[in-house]
């Protein structure tokens, strides 16, 4: 960052933290200006990261640029959003603590698009895996899905979010993308039934229609045709030359089908996005008495088809309501107007009950706020309020700390507290919220014209708080009366009171409810459970829900880092290369720019660790040129004394050091760009030398080289000429000549026997023919082969007879199976080893010699047992595995005896009896076994049988085994220990 500030009159600064007029707006505004015309769009606070949307492709998003920022320190490299998710990400795992990116900022800003370049990013940096590959893809396709069914085309932006939302991503220790999470808020759901004009309804309407297959419409009663649909024409905007709702529409269902969800969940859930639109087509009339009675035959079919509900109980649900008198229900008639109102409704509840069905489908296959129209205005200011409140608190905190680690006196900031706005929203009994659902919740006609009137009852004195009537002549001019003004920390904002109880309010018939409880589609069954409390008390209002909401938001962010991305955006008319002062002036009041900048400025401008800065700046003095030999404080230290820094310019800290005034950076800056012009000469002389020098090491090395080649050519021509001579003597008898190759042949030969030796041992006819000096060996090989090992064989296979016979149920089993060679020869075999405490199984080796018998992990010898100390061995007689060796213990500090299990058990029983020439120390034993743990502790080891095999410690202290048996049955293994 620093070698940029020679440039700084041109392109800016990359840090507005170095800014010398810091508390001035409009510095701020003009080093804005000029990053943005010379396309640098990304400019830091410190490390929040401010971010101007282009409107057009700039190139720096590539797979190069990622490699780039990939583990590099946050200011090495100028500002970019990948600089930002490379450090978070880092810092996570080495300090192995949680971290949240904040993103914030207007309608159009860019929210969305930088969300999806730090998913972009992590899917290419993070280690990769099949497995975590699979999560990553599922991650990144979560965002077309989400987009389809959640923004919307607003007069604003073409793809506007509406709904917040919060993305988790988790990793494992070694960094690796395990997992998502996704958190929704406030889904605009009268967008679904209404909207404004210029606007459209969510995406997956459009892209439905315009999209689907031909068959998919067809089954689904929909025409390719987007003015047909009531609910889509509203705004008079069906059609948006920047979006492509076919292609959009086959990202979507591919994203889909890669997110793993079934085909009947899809069609399920386009079932109800089309009956939505049907539902929208669904008119009423009034009959000679002013109820509303249904008109349109062919929607009502449609609906039936697709959500599985007869026909006759939808007419009924969308004209009558159900009332309750004494112990008696009645179905009272709709007016139209209420027929139309529980209609909506309806279309509001299927569609936002369906979007959290769809984040909790994506949840388990696995912060962006978006500015609305009056109700949805007020809910995300007060967001926006808590937020700011948030983003404050913890800047703050982590400066503050920052300062105490480094041993450095805080000094207090002056900033604009906003609690007393937030208190206005939300406090207890008296905010504008409480306000607002006490007028919703109380009987009699209320009215928004009544809220307002409530409002100025209890929010009159307040300085945030204006209406037509509260307000002094000249500011009543710029009021409806139907209008209240809050003074947010960004700015004042005027909201009309029209639509907010109807919104605060959002409810549903419960006869409605009991219509959708008998749907067949099972999205819809999901979403209108018959589990859900049917409760006579009202359901939370909208505003409530979303205060709690905020509330377990801002509870999840204070248990982590924070990170933040301010966006921006340059001009309304979203064009390349138009920077809009007052606009931009305005989003950096809002965003909070100024506070943050101040609070970051609180003292000093600069800091850096110790080694950064005297590593770029110690050719300024000669004591630290060209290598300083003491601790890189010092350094910094001997280093600005010598510049000339007063003592109020700079502090030292712990690990940093601190310096008060950019300009005092400015002047370091601009002494080092002289000082390399001035270091070029000298560096001349010394660059030749090192040539000089660099050539005649490169002579030696390639010298070395040469002469290593030759000697290994000398070496190789040696050894072709002995081979070529042995081949050419090989029928002579063996002498100098041909003895290598002799000895070759004889390997190559015995190499070959190897993996082609006959099938059985009375097969002496299909050997592999011999080369002549192996034809003396032959014959006793074949002997070894056919007749040796087999009555080696049988000698054992006799001996394990003896012991097992009769007494082993899985013994005939053994019989048919050959002892291996390699572990009769020098014998050993893998077995578990169960701790005499705790049964905890563990994986050995077991090992004869001529005296004892290893137990061995890995080439660690973990229990010698002599021979002579072997008192003998108990197996239980039914098809087990396990084997209990008896060790004879006198001291009380010597290891009992072991408890283990072998695959190879007749074996390695046998092969014992023969190395320890003990050949009747083997006891076959029904039921119970007993062992020592140690001296004067025993346990107990106790066989029976069952239906599967399981080996567990039990309740009462007994590893139990269930071990299924040759003949079907299973045996139960049971270890007890006892003092």
């Amino acid at each position: 960052m620093e070698g940029s500030l020679t440039a700084r009159d041109r392109v800016g600064i990359q840090d507005f933290v170095l800014l010398d007029a810091y508390t001035s707006e409009s510095a701020v505004l003009d080093n804005l200006r000029k990053r943005f015309n010379e396309n640098l769009i990304y400019t830091y606070i410190g490390t929040l990261l401010v971010s101007v949307n282009p409107y057009k492709e700039l190139g720096i998003y590539t797979k190069k640029q990622m490699d780039i920022y990939m583990g590099v320190n946050f200011f090495e490299l100028p500002p970019h959003i990948y600089a930002l998710a490379d450090n978070v990400y880092r810092t996570m795992l080495t300090e192995t603590n949680n971290h949240f990116i904040l993103i914030s900022g207007e309608s159009g800003a860019g929210k969305t698009e930088a969300s999806k370049k730090i998913l972009q990013f992590y899917a290419v940096s993070c280690p990769s895996t099949k497995l975590l590959d699979n999560v990553r893809d599922r991650l990144l396709l979560s965002n077309p899905v989400l987009e389809a069914f959640g923004n919307a085309k607003t007069l604003k932006n073409d793809n506007s979010s509406r709904f917040g939302k919060y993305m988790d991503i988790q990793f494992d220790h070694m960094g690796g993308a395990v997992g998502g999470h996704i958190l929704s808020y406030l889904l605009e759901k009268s967008r679904v039934v209404h909207q404004n004009h210029g606007e459209r309804s969510f995406h997956i309407f459009y892209q439905l229609v315009e999209g689907g297959e031909e068959d998919l419409l067809r089954w689904l009663g929909l025409e390719r045709n987007c003015q047909r649909y009531s609910y889509l024409v509203q705004g008079e905007c069906a059609k948006v030359s920047s979006v492509n709702d076919k292609s959009d529409w086959k990202t979507v269902r591919k994203a889909l089908s890669v997110i793993e969800f079934s085909e009947s969940n899809i069609e399920s859930l386009f079932a109800i996005i089309a009956s939505v639109l049907h539902l929208g087509n669904v008119t009423f009339v009034a009959d000679s008495q002013g109820y509303a009675t249904l008109n349109n035959s062919p929607e009502i079919h449609w609906l039936s088809k697709l959500l599985g509900i007869p026909a006759q109980v939808i007419q009924v649900g969308l004209t009558h309501r159900k009332i309750e008198a004494r112990s008696e229900e009645v179905l009272s008639p709709f007016t139209v107007d209420q027929a139309v109102y529980a209609k909506d409704a309806l279309a509001k509840a299927i569609y936002g009950r369906t979007f959290t069905w769809l984040v909790n489908e994506l949840n388990e296959s696995l912060a962006d706020w978006y500015c609305a129209s009056i109700f949805e205005q007020f809910c995300i200011n007060y967001c926006n309020e808590k937020l700011q409140q948030l983003f404050i608190q913890l800047t703050l905190k982590s400066e503050q700390e920052e300062y105490e680690m480094e041993g450095i006196e805080w000094e207090s900031v002056p900033y604009f507290n906003n609690k007393i706005i937030c208190d206005l929203v939300e406090e207890k009994f008296k905010g504008i919220i409480s306000v607002l659902d006490e007028e919703c919740l109380r009987p009699g006609e209320a009215t928004d014209m009544t809220f307002l009137e409530k409002l100025e009852e209890k929010m009159g004195g307040h300085a945030h708080f204006i209406t037509h009537k509260l307000a002094d002549q000249k500011t009543r001019k710029t009021l409806e009366r139907g209008d209240f003004r809050l003074l947010h920390y960004a700015g004042e904002v005027t909201y009309s009171v029209v639509g907010f109880l109807d919104k605060n309010n959002d409810l549903l018939y419960r006869n409605i409810k009991e219509v959708m409880r008998q749907s067949k589609n099972a999205i819809v069954k999901h979403c209108f459970p018959s589990t859900e409390p049917d409760s006579k008390k009202r359901p939370e209002t909208v505003a409530t829900q979303f205060k709690s909401s905020l509330v377990g938001l801002t509870e999840v962010l204070m248990s982590k880092e924070p990170w933040y991305v301010r966006c921006m955006k340059p001009n309304e008319g979203k064009q390349p290369g138009l920077f809009d002062d007052v606009l931009v002036r305005h989003q950096v009041k809002y965003l909070g720019l100024m506070e943050h900048l101040r609070v970051r400025r609180a003292g000093f401008a600069y800091r850096r660790r110790y080694e950064i800065f005297l590593q770029r700046y110690k050719p300024l003095c000669p004591d630290t040129w060209p290598n300083w030999k003491g601790t890189a404080a010092e350094g910094v230290e001997c280093l600005v004394k010598h510049l000339g820094y007063k003592p109020d310019e700079y502090k030292m800290g712990r690990t940093k050091i601190f310096i008060r005034h950019p300009r005092t950076l400015f002047a370091t800056e601009d002494a080092f760009e002289v000082c390399k012009h001035e270091l070029g000469g000298s560096w001349l002389y010394l660059s030749a030398c090192v040539v000089l020098l660099a050539t005649k090491i490169e002579t030696c090395w390639r010298g070395m080289k040469a002469r290593r080649e030759r000697e290994k050519r000398a070496w190789a021509v040696k050894v072709i000429k002995r081979f070529i001579k042995g081949f050419m003597t090989r029928n002579q008898p063996a002498c100098v000549d041909n003895t290598e190759y002799l000895a070759f042949v004889r390997q190559n030969y015995l190499t070959r026997l190897k993996e082609n030796l006959p099938k059985t041992v009375v097969d002496k006819n299909t050997w592999l023919t011999p080369p002549p000096i192996m034809d003396s060996l032959t014959d006793h090989l074949i002997y070894l082969y056919c007749v040796w090992l087999p009555h080696v064989q049988l000698q054992l296979k006799g001996l394990t007879s003896s012991i097992f016979k009769g007494t082993k149920e899985n013994y005939p089993h053994s019989v048919g199976i050959p002892f291996v060679d390699t572990r009769i020869s020098k014998y050993s075999v893998p077995v578990v080893k169960y701790d005499r405490n705790g049964f905890r199984p563990r994986f050995r080796q077991l090992i004869y010699t001529g005296s004892a018998a290893y137990l061995v992990e890995e080439a660690k010898i973990k229990q010698r047992v002599e021979f002579n100390n072997l008192k003998g061995v108990s197996v239980s007689t039914l098809s087990d595995n396990f084997l209990i060796l008896h060790v004879q213990c006198e001291d009380i500090k010597q290891k009992g005896d072991l408890v283990l299990q072998c695959d190879y058990l007749f074996e390695a029983l046998t092969k014992l009896c023969l190395v320890a020439n003990k050949h009747n120390f083997i006891k076959v034993v029904q039921g119970s076994v007993k062992f020592d743990i140690q001296p004067g502790r025993e346990g107990f080891v106790d066989f029976k049988s069952g239906q599967e095999t399981m080996i567990y410690r039990a309740k009462n202290g007994h590893l139990m085994v269930l071990y299924i048996t040759c003949m079907g049955s299973v045996v139960t293994y049971q270890a007890k220990r006892s003092l």
